[in-house]
């Protein structure tokens, strides 16, 4: 009810547009500030008055449509001057299929910015809106961060009717849905939501719906800014959106029944809901044998583990825990170990936050360089290091073997997430040993069985356990097993 009464209060504020051409342009340049890259145009009648008048925005207009499609077939054809509904002669000229009917001043003007070419008409309080966008976008490219060996080699761009057609490609059925809105009270950022007709969750695909529209921002950058506003919970460092700029993943998350949310001026495609077993997925999973793939996802599995709890468990074995390190192995680390001036959980630290300030360096520098320093800063500053005696060698391989695992995970938030419980683990394990790594991997997976992502749990199918859905978790069954695949995203709790 007080959604209705605020669209109604909207629409009475609403300016309604003058009879007179000039005037409805006077208006258009007052309320743009006569913006510099505003283009208009006057088209006269025979007893020297204007008819009507032709503006849009220079650059992201198409001014080849505009010369060939609108002018020169308004300034060639001249029957319409005579003809009793100027409008209607004028949908006839036009050489374009999108053509709508505006009465405010706040629809010209939102159409206006928008790339379209308004046509103002003397005498008439309506204006024609003429689909004329055309904003510059870099062309169709390899993916730069979910590349894979095996697979479509294409990735989305920052125009969101290219990703779009890239989707729509690989899945032409008319069962696919597309519903359009604008989120961001300034910068109108167009915002489209996919899913097919009878796959997905129609509780799941209103849910989407409704948590857009409640995002109360004046604008939209990247789609971040809207995963911020709509993921479930927002202190959890687990990733709650799934984020890609793969077409096929896309295709392939919808043909399970997930819901994508395309954002305008940005690649990355949001996917939702997410489960925590659907990060460990790549799409070349399912264009490999079997059991390639599930071997790769196992590789994935163990990597993460890897990643959160290699330095970790060091740290609690040789300060609290030496009688479960071998011998010789304890001898050769106290050797190590003798001439280091700083406690172990120091040490770890050091070198964990020199190896994150040169990831960030590597990821800052020009691509040129950018290598460079990683392989220098690896290698130079770890050896550096050892022989200063800074740090003892056996760090220097736990904590590269650490950030090599990071690097294994197809899924760039769900590494960050390793990164920030790995100190939090790293602390723990120096004060209480193997028992506090335990206790605080407790807590982590009471967390993540507490977590929710559109109604569906966070851990399913395995917390809650579903037998069924085993055959595309940790292994990767054949393509002919997997029968109900589209069940992943439906089960939301009633």
């Amino acid at each position: 009810m007080r959604q209705e009464n605020s669209k109604e209060e909207s629409e009475s504020s609403r300016t309604p547009l003058e009879n007179t051409a000039r005037l409805n342009v006077e208006q258009v340049k007052e309320k743009l500030g006569s913006s510099g890259d505003l283009i208009n145009r006057f088209i006269q009648h025979n007893e020297n008055k204007y008819a009507f008048a032709v503006i849009h925005i220079d650059g992201i207009s198409s001014t080849k449509i505009i010369q060939e499609h609108i002018l020169e077939p308004l300034l060639t054809y001249k029957s319409f001057l005579d003809a009793g509904s100027l409008q209607d002669e004028l949908e006839q000229t036009i050489a374009i299929s999108n053509i709508k009917v505006k009465k405010t001043l706040e629809e010209v003007l939102s159409a206006i910015v928008s790339g379209s070419t308004v046509i103002l008409i003397d005498g008439d309080t309506t204006a024609l809106v003429l689909d004329t966008k055309e904003i510059e976008s870099r062309s169709i490219t390899e993916p730069t961060t979910q590349t894979v060996i095996r697979g479509p080699k294409d990735s989305f761009t920052e125009n969101i009717r290219t990703n779009t057609a890239l989707v729509r490609g690989r899945i032409q059925s008319p069962n696919l849905r597309l519903d359009s809105m604008k989120i961001g009270e300034v910068t109108q950022t167009s915002v489209e939501i996919m899913y097919i007709k009878g796959i997905a969750n129609d509780s799941i695909v209103k849910e989407v719906k409704q948590r857009l529209e409640n995002i109360k921002i004046d604008g939209v950058l990247e789609s971040s800014y809207v995963e911020n506003f709509i993921k479930d919970d927002k202190h959890t460092p687990f990733p709650m959106v799934q984020n890609t700029e793969r077409p096929d993943v896309v295709a392939g998350n919808l043909l399970e029944g997930r819901v994508a949310i395309f954002i305008g001026g940005t690649p990355y495609v949001l996917v939702v809901p997410v489960t925590f077993t659907q990060l460990f997925q790549s799409s070349e999973d399912y264009y490999q044998n079997q059991y390639i793939g599930s071997f790769l996802r196992l590789l994935r599995l163990g990597a993460f583990l890897l990643a959160l709890y290699a330095p970790a468990v060091y740290i609690a074995m040789i300060t609290h825990h030496q009688a479960l390190v071998p011998t010789v192995l304890l001898v050769s680390i106290a050797a190590q170990r003798e001439a280091i001036p700083f406690p172990a959980i120091i040490e770890a630290f050091i070198m964990e936050m020199t190896f994150e300030v040169l990831r960030e360096a590597g990821i800052r520098m020009p691509r040129a360089v950018g290598s460079a320093l990683s392989i220098v800063g690896a290698l130079i500053l770890g050896q550096a290091a050892v022989d200063a005696g800074f740090v003892s060698a056996a760090m220097v391989i736990i904590v590269s073997v650490t950030a090599i695992a990071s690097f294994a995970l197809p899924n760039y938030n769900l590494g960050i997430t390793a990164r920030i419980l790995r100190f939090l683990l790293l602390v723990v394990a120096s004060y209480a040993g193997l028992y506090g790594v335990l206790a605080a991997s407790l807590i982590i997976g009471m967390h993540m069985c507490g977590l929710n992502s559109f109604g569906v749990p966070y851990l399913y199918p395995v917390a809650p356990f579903r037998l069924k859905e085993q055959k595309d978790v940790l292994f990767r069954f054949s393509i002919e097993s997997i029968v109900n695949r589209s069940s992943k995203a439906k089960g939301r709790k009633t």
